[in-house]
């Protein structure tokens, strides 16, 4: 309703601006009368614009064991443009509990395909993706992908297995519906 109200869709009632100038414990003139939107900013420190992106909803990743990578791009989610990622999924599964990613929650991606040693990437293995915390070791041609949640074991890869991985993210946030 505010927001009607500051973009000129509707109009206040002079009793609802009232009950909101004694809340706030200001002068009703404050609330009706037009002000620069720079003296506003300037006036009131608690008021932020709130830039948005729409990012691709790619679909699910695992939490627990590799699922196929199945890319839905015909969805998106709106976030603010200060979350720095390029795509989001949803996590299924348990296996990041301890990370505080919980399964239907959705993780937010920035595209790379170099990680540091503990991160949380998404990683395709052959066509199965997961979210693990990621660690490489170059001198013994190791990966290993490590869960967040004791009931599951590390996947390690060695060898020949490390052509069939492959990094497509860096997690930089998350999004979980309060329970």
């Amino acid at each position: 309703t505010f927001s009607d109200w500051i973009n000129g869709k509707k109009y206040p009632r002079i009793d609802k601006i009232e009950m909101m100038a004694n809340y706030f414990n200001i002068a009703k003139s404050d609330l009706v009368e037009s002000k620069d939107k720079q003296e506003l900013a300037s006036t009131y420190d608690n008021l932020y614009k709130l830039d948005k992106i729409k990012l691709p909803f790619l679909g699910k990743v695992a939490c627990g064991e590799p699922i196929f990578a199945d890319e839905d791009r015909e969805s998106y989610i709106m976030v603010g443009t200060d979350i720095g990622a390029d795509f989001c999924l949803q996590c299924q599964g348990d296996s990041m509990i301890n990370a505080r990613i919980h399964d239907g929650d959705i993780v937010f991606v920035k595209k790379t395909d170099i990680v540091e040693n503990g991160e949380i990437a998404v990683v395709i293995i052959d066509d199965e993706a997961t979210l693990k915390r990621f660690f490489y070791y170059r001198e013994q041609n190791l990966v290993i992908l490590k869960p967040e949640n004791p009931k599951y074991q590390d996947i390690i890869l060695t060898g020949e297995q490390l052509n069939q991985v492959r990094v497509i993210g860096r997690a930089v946030a998350f999004q979980s519906d309060v329970i």
